[in-house]
């Protein structure tokens, strides 16, 4: 460690500091053209595959990283057992798999904007009830919204400590791809949680 730090500190400390805050576009309030949202696009693909995404533009959602809103609403919804929007698609035969969530970094979640996605692959009996399933990923999260978060602070914490588990228990990878996820946590989080604030979950506030 010794010689790691004295080669950093001889190869980096050339680097001329500016003093400048990090840039924040915070003030771009609609950086989209939203009423283009309300619409239903058709792509074709390359390859033989169905796929129904719906997506939604959020107020910026980084400043809650020690909460993850969103990774906690895709939790929900991307839950596959009893009761889950996926479970009930496959009764119909309609779905074979759904994800939903943000990637929390550079395009889907900055200082602008977040964007929240479900995405769900249908069969080609699902692809003719396209609308039905659109229809009934917004009834779920309806039912969310109504219901509300207060009473699934359980959930919370059964997710907090999955995550934990996977953080303690993970495999290790590339030195230079880990030096990487460091540096562009070391402009997202405070001091204390570089090492974990892009994987950890630290507070429960239900309000967000």
């Amino acid at each position: 460690l010794d010689t790691l730090e004295k080669w950093v500190t001889e190869i980096f400390s050339e680097i001329p500091n500016n003093g400048l805050p990090k840039p924040s576009f915070g003030h771009l309030t609609q950086p989209f053209d939203t009423p283009e949202f309300h619409k239903l696009y058709r792509v074709v693909p390359i390859r033989k595959v169905h796929s129904l995404s719906i997506t939604w533009a959020l107020p910026p959602q980084e400043q809650y990283y020690r909460v993850k809103p969103l990774h906690y609403i895709s939790w929900l919804v991307g839950h596959e057992g009893k009761g889950s929007v996926l479970s009930f698609l496959r009764k119909k035969f309609w779905a074979l798999a759904l994800y939903g969530g943000n990637g929390e970094t550079g395009f889907e979640q900055n200082s602008t904007y977040s964007i929240f996605s479900i995405s769900v692959t249908l069969t080609d009996e699902g692809y003719k009830h396209f609308y039905e399933v659109a229809h009934v990923v917004f009834q779920y999260v309806k039912m969310l919204q109504k219901r509300g978060p207060d009473k699934r602070q359980v959930i919370w914490e059964e997710i907090q400590k999955i995550e934990a588990n996977e953080f303690h228990y993970q495999e290790q990878t590339d030195p230079v791809d880990y030096v990487e996820s460091l540096c562009e946590n070391m402009q997202l989080f405070q001091k204390e949680d570089f090492l974990t604030g892009d994987q950890l979950l630290f507070e429960y506030k239900p309000e967000v």
